[in-house]
């Protein structure tokens, strides 16, 4: 493991995700205000995930083959540019613009990001490493609400768009400056084309699974970072400088327990943690529409940014484990897909739900989809075998097990 460059890309991401981070307690009220409610609230968001859905089938694979720092160059100059959208946008339609352009360079980021601390993790301990990544990736995104919020209330919401500007640009030259390219560049076995990865999810039955489980959880954070923000502006009465502090809470439990359930996942079954996690995520959505004050939500909330982080370590190593077989940029491709398509149809039919009935019922729709996904993953990966004493070995056929 070469520290000193991985530090140098966690730092990098961090800094990019932070930018991020500062706009989610915002957008919601932001584009409410500008008239935006239900479905139209969902497509804003969704636009990001949608636009990064498209982008990245395309590009995970040809970083096999091409390296992965110009695509990460892309990446993080694309959010600082992204930034001047959400200042100039006067309509809705301003809104899904930015969030698509902004989705379709985190395609060039995150996932390069993810195959680059692939390339990297010594075999046997994904886990660890991909703890300590989620970690910082997280931390960044958690840290964001707690400077958002706050000065957006303060200051104005276009002030805190040019601090997430300065922030992504900080990122953009310290990659540039520090980090060198990726030593990892796969031949052979490891590479795929872009056709050959759908072909991948088709034939393996590890990648399907985890797909289903992937795009199950982000529905539901979709829903989460939508109508979380709303259920607790009506349901408590509170200003947006609150609301950062709920959803920091949440991001930050679910960043800082991922070293230590890192550690888990290089001693433990990993299929196992997965449904352990993802069981705990669901009875809190169920939790979450009740009458609360807002001591109480920030408790629940906070359990909530535990169960969605408990299993993250587990879920990163399972894919970095295919990767080795199957390209890191391709395996790490297939991750961001499934969650980008989750959370690209999540608010959409959060939004459709919300408008139908009430926002309550977008958290009890989030938990039964959840169901589906966990169920499907766990008859899909069945012959899944994990211990510490396999863990540098490759512990799952290229071939289907259904």
């Amino acid at each position: 493991m070469n520290v000193r460059v991985f530090a140098i890309l966690l730092l990098c991401v961090f800094c990019s995700l932070l930018g991020v981070g500062i706009v989610s307690p915002l957008l919601p009220l932001y584009a409410e205000a500008m008239g935006a409610t239900g479905v139209l609230l969902g497509m804003i968001f969704s636009s990001f995930t949608i636009a990064r859905a498209v982008v990245i089938p395309f590009i995970g694979p040809i970083s096999d083959r091409r390296g992965r720092k110009l695509f990460l160059l892309s990446g993080f100059g694309g959010f600082t540019v992204a930034t001047l959208g959400y200042i100039l946008a006067i309509t809705s339609f301003h809104l899904i613009i930015t969030r698509a352009v902004q989705g379709a360079t985190a395609g060039m980021m995150l996932p390069i990001a993810r195959a680059y601390i692939g390339d990297l993790c010594p075999m046997g301990e994904e886990g660890r490493w991909q703890g300590i990544a989620n970690a910082a990736f997280l931390g960044g995104f958690a840290l964001g609400p707690l400077i958002g919020g706050p000065i957006a209330e303060w200051y104005g919401y276009n002030t805190a768009f040019y601090v997430m500007g300065g922030i992504c640009l900080l990122s953009f030259l310290l990659a540039l400056r520090f980090l060198p390219e990726s030593g990892s560049l796969q031949t052979g076995g490891g590479r795929q084309s872009t056709a050959q990865l759908f072909r991948l999810v088709h034939t393996n039955s590890m990648f399907r699974g985890l797909s289903f489980y992937r795009a199950g959880l982000a529905l539901g954070r979709g829903c989460l970072m939508v109508f979380l923000p709303i259920f607790a502006a009506s349901s408590l009465n509170i200003g947006v400088g609150l609301i950062g502090v709920l959803l920091a809470c949440h991001h930050i439990l679910r960043a800082a327990i991922q070293p230590y359930s890192g550690n888990l996942a290089d001693r433990f079954n990993r299929r196992t943690l997965l449904i352990i996690g993802a069981v705990s995520h669901i009875i809190f959505f169920i939790l979450i529409p009740r009458e609360y004050s807002y001591w109480q939500l920030l408790v629940l909330v906070a359990f909530g940014g535990v169960a969605a982080g408990f299993a993250m370590p587990a879920l990163t190593a399972l894919y970095t484990e295919q990767g080795r077989t199957s390209g890191m940029g391709t395996a790490m491709t297939l991750d961001i897909l499934a969650m980008s398509i989750g959370m690209g149809i999540g608010p959409i039919l959060g939004g459709v739900v919300a408008d139908a009935l009430n926002i309550a019922s977008v958290f009890y729709f989030s938990a039964g989809v959840q169901v589906i996904g966990i169920a499907l993953f766990f008859m899909l990966t069945r012959g899944y075998r994990f211990s510490a004493e396999i863990a540098s070995q490759k512990t799952w056929d290229s071939q289907p097990h259904d």
